[in-house]
């Protein structure tokens, strides 16, 4: 237990760094004079956060567990650290400017950040066989849900008042600075209570050319996602130039991968049907959590007209249905052995509250949009911990590294891409609902930007103009995250459902239908 609290809190650190930073980057552009590159700051983290996740699955399939989780908890509190002090100095040679030094930084701990994710659910799948890993998982869930939702606020809150608190520190520094204690103590958790958890697989010599190859494919495509869509459409030279690379990568990463004794991501995992299709559902449920979280407070600030502060704080009970709706799961799994029905249960659960969120008129009130978020939350709680869950039950031990930072990656991968379409969705919706020629449009894209920056800022008094072309293009948006989560669903159907092992040994092979047999 003492092990799970340490990862627990080390995955807590990874997952609150991709939205604290948020609220605090209209101080940090106006100290570090970055406006044209403040994007960066959060794409930086992300991209090095989900491209790493497959290379530390397989190198937890290699090294031992708890070598690779210090690691990579000193990875991240290295870049911690330095993003501190980004711009104190000034400008650096080979490092440039305070922006340019922190969007680097940011990549430094993003690289840490992708192995407190992978590591959690694998450190727990070999701490606890699978019948019992369900209500353990389920605090990962929690974990999620709670820095997602306290990392905008936490920050809005050291940016605003933390100056002073250390001398001569600017409060945004402390956006960083408090991952050093949070971090020292979960390292000091792993070395000196978590055994070392060898792998179980055949130790061969990591394939470095294949590594390369799927880093050089992923960064690419991750970055075209996160492109500003108005200044690099679509079908603009880059976005398409960044598509075309990182899909030539991944090619030469698959032919790579065939021909390789001991590959990055063993492709006969798609082989097994468990494997298959959660990670077809993790990857379109992705999406779902993501557009939650970054289209709900815009319709707060630009229908309902609230600040940024209390728009933030609508989100908490999204929060609270994934705490609860994870852990309740989770138990129940535990409990009676059947994870399959809990995950289709979550599933029309979501549908019902974004049904809700798709059809709010624009006077609807402050709280009844605070209940609707918490439907979605507790339909959200059990598709975090469930689905690594299943594949976990269904794969052999030797491939727990692998398997489990792939479900991981599929579901990162999936938010990327629903967050950009969805974003050009909404963006398309506000200037079709607005003639071009009106100021109207123009007080709908500034209150969209001041929104998403984070400012803080009261979008007081949207006019009747913006607030019906708000409220249609949010409504637009919901629906197809219904799409996405309704073949999210369809996908789920297909799972088999496995017996939960009591112990960590292999998985017994499926039973092989006697047409099967023939054939």
């Amino acid at each position: 237990m003492l092990t799970l609290a340490g990862v627990l809190l080390a995955l807590f650190l990874s997952s609150l760094d991709q939205t604290i930073v948020a609220t605090a980057l209209p101080r940090i552009v106006a100290d570090l004079h970055g406006f044209d590159r403040f994007a960066w700051v959060a794409t930086a983290y992300l991209v090095a956060s989900t491209a790493l996740l497959p290379v530390y699955g397989k190198l937890a399939d290699m090294y031992s567990r708890r070598t690779i989780e210090v690691t990579a908890i000193l990875i991240f509190l290295t870049g911690s650290a330095l993003c501190g002090l980004a711009g104190e100095f000034g400008p650096l040679p080979l490092l440039g400017d305070g922006m340019s030094q922190l969007i680097l930084f940011r990549a430094v701990q993003g690289l840490g950040g992708a192995g407190l994710l992978a590591m959690a659910f694998i450190v727990i799948a070999d701490l606890f066989p699978p019948a019992e890993r369900g209500k353990y998982q389920g605090f990962v869930g929690a974990t999620f849900g709670i820095s997602s939702v306290l990392g905008p606020f936490l920050g809005g809150l050291l940016t605003d008042h933390g100056t002073g608190l250390l001398p001569g520190v600017a409060g945004w520094r402390l956006v960083f600075y408090v991952n050093l204690p949070l971090g020292l103590l979960a390292l000091w958790f792993i070395l000196t209570r978590m055994p070392r958890l060898e792998p179980r697989g055949e130790k061969k010599p990591l394939d470095y050319l294949s590594a390369l190859l799927l880093i050089a494919g992923l960064v690419p495509l991750v970055l075209a996602l996160q492109l500003n869509k108005a200044e690099h459409g679509w079908t603009s030279p880059l976005t398409l130039g960044l598509f075309g690379g990182g899909v030539a990568a991944l090619v030469a990463f698959v032919l790579r991968s065939v021909r390789s004794a001991n590959p990055i991501l063993d492709l006969t995992l798609f082989h097994n049907p468990v494997f298959r299709a959660a990670n077809i559902a993790s990857f379109l449920l992705g999406g779902a959590f993501l557009s939650i979280i970054i289209f709900e407070p815009l319709f707060m600030i630009n229908v309902v007209g609230v600040s940024a502060t209390r728009a933030g704080i609508s989100l908490i009970p999204l929060s609270l249905g994934v705490v609860g709706g994870s852990m309740l799961a989770g138990q129940m799994v535990a409990r009676f052995g059947h994870y399959k029905r809990w995950m289709l249960a979550g599933g029309l659960v979501l549908l019902a509250g974004l049904a809700l969120l798709s059809t709010m008129p624009a006077t609807v009130s402050y709280e009844h949009v605070l209940l609707y978020v918490l439907v979605c939350g507790l339909g959200l709680g059990p598709s975090m911990p469930l689905y690594t869950l299943a594949i976990q039950n269904a794969i052999e031990p030797r491939f727990t590294g692998q398997a489990t930072s792939a479900s991981q990656f599929f579901r990162q991968i999936g938010g990327a891409m629903a967050a950009a379409l969805l974003g050009t969705i909404l963006t398309l919706s506000v200037a079709e609902s607005l003639p071009a020629t009106t100021t109207a449009q123009a007080e709908a894209r500034a209150a969209a930007a001041e929104s998403a920056a984070g400012s803080g800022a009261v979008a007081s008094r949207p006019t009747p103009a913006v607030r019906a072309a708000f409220t249609r293009a949010i409504s637009r948006v919901y629906l197809c995250t219904m799409c996405l989560v309704l073949c999210g669903w369809l996908a789920t159907l297909f799972i088999p459902e496995l017996p939960l092992r009591t112990t960590n040994a292999a998985p017994k092979p499926a039973p092989v239908r006697m047409a099967e047999a023939v054939k």
